[in-house]
């Protein structure tokens, strides 16, 4: 992906969900009286005064949650028309199966989302009521074939694997699913336990277990080879996408593009370099003028650590010389050849990416690297 100086993206939490799910550690509120036009007045408030240290108009927008799904057609609209992203912007919004009727994409299409990212987590039905989805299986396949058929500009779907008491044989109930629904994209994710959700008192009380690693592993591997198999090309450590079809916004987060988080308890990264975050509150959010509860510039040894946490994910990894402008810090030859020398990571010229054998280990990769950098100027960097 081509990543022009000035491209950005708005990301919108939207907090509210029907039930909370036991694995989840995201800030949601379960309410069914939700003031949708108070929260839409203060998201919109807060984009006027933060847009102002961003250049230009936004490239993607993504609403997430919570569950963006919830909310009606009117708040909806009104939403996407006043963030006025750039005009062939990404637009997506998380949905879950049991809202995504066909009033529901026509509204939500309408409105101007071009891209769904479908929460279906599992087609596997004991493993749907362990993570206490509200749609059923067969709910959530024939919502997948109703996007397939909507005409949008793409679509994705969630699978959740490494479940208590999950087998590797148990995986053929979803791959097998996920390749008849033909999604273009899709995200998995590792199952971990979160402080302060469900399913981690659940472990702190032995109800609950975790995958060993080598099962974790050869789950992550037969799905990484029944994805790719299928057109579908691994293109950051947990992201699969057939050509064209790559996240135009979450690229953005692997690329060390800016991006404006707003709602109750989102992060954002101005231009400047400034990161902040939102109070973790929803009805604090929309009655404060300035919704911020932490606000900083990171140090460059912060800066070059945020770099290799968040490019080292993706396929097209690090620049070296991008981290030594950009943070003042560098990686010694002797610890990238070891990698290399390992089949850890692939080189080439001054890029450094994960290499096959690395994206099953990528976080040990990048905390290996990240224990290494050395300062390599007394300085402050120069911005990029």
């Amino acid at each position: 992906m081509s990543d022009p100086e000035g491209t950005w993206g708005v990301y919108v939490h939207v907090p509210w969900c029907r039930r909370r799910c036991p694995y989840c550690a995201f800030y949601v509120e379960v309410d069914r009286d939700v003031p949708w036009d108070a929260f839409i007045d203060r998201v919109l408030g807060e984009y006027a005064w933060r847009r102002r240290s961003f250049p230009g108009q936004p490239r993607s927008v993504f609403l997430g949650g919570g569950t963006p799904s919830r909310m009606p057609p009117h708040a909806l609209a009104r939403l996407v028309r006043g963030l006025n992203a750039y005009p062939d912007a990404e637009v997506t919004a998380e949905a879950n199966p049991e809202d995504a009727t066909d009033a529901w994409l026509e509204n939500a299409m309408a409105a101007g989302i071009n891209r769904i990212s479908l929460g279906l987590q599992t087609f596997n039905p004991r493993f749907a009521r362990l993570l206490n989805r509200m749609s059923t299986v067969q709910q959530a396949h024939q919502t997948a074939l109703r996007i397939a058929a909507a005409g949008l500009r793409s679509w994705s779907v969630d699978v959740v694997f490494a479940l208590p008491e999950q087998r590797v044989e148990d995986l053929v109930v979803d791959v097998e699913a996920i390749l008849q629904v033909g999604p273009p994209h899709v995200s998995l994710y590792g199952l971990t336990f979160e402080p302060g959700t469900p399913f981690e008192r659940a472990l702190q009380r032995g109800k609950l277990a975790p995958v060993d690693d080598e099962v974790w592993r050869a789950m992550y591997l037969r799905l990484v080879r029944e994805l790719e198999g299928a057109g579908l090309r691994r293109y950051e450590v947990s992201n699969f996408a057939r050509p064209g079809h790559e996240s135009v916004h979450n690229l953005l987060y692997w690329t060390d593009r800016p991006y404006l988080g707003l709602g109750p308890s989102a992060h954002g990264y101005a231009p400047d370099g400034t990161r902040w975050g939102n109070v973790r509150d929803a009805n604090r959010y929309l009655e404060q003028e300035d919704p911020t509860a932490t606000s900083e510039v990171p140090t460059p040894e912060q800066q070059a650590l945020d770099l290799l946490v968040s490019v080292m994910r993706g396929r097209l990894g690090l620049d070296l010389d991008h981290l030594a402008r950009h943070t003042g810090h560098s990686l010694p030859d002797a610890v990238v050849d070891d990698l290399v020398t390992r089949s850890l990571l692939v080189r080439e010229g001054r890029r450094i990416a994960l290499s096959e054998a690395g994206f099953p280990v990528a976080d040990a990769v990048i905390r290996h690297l990240a224990g290494r950098l050395v300062r390599t100027v007394a300085e402050a960097p120069r911005a990029d």
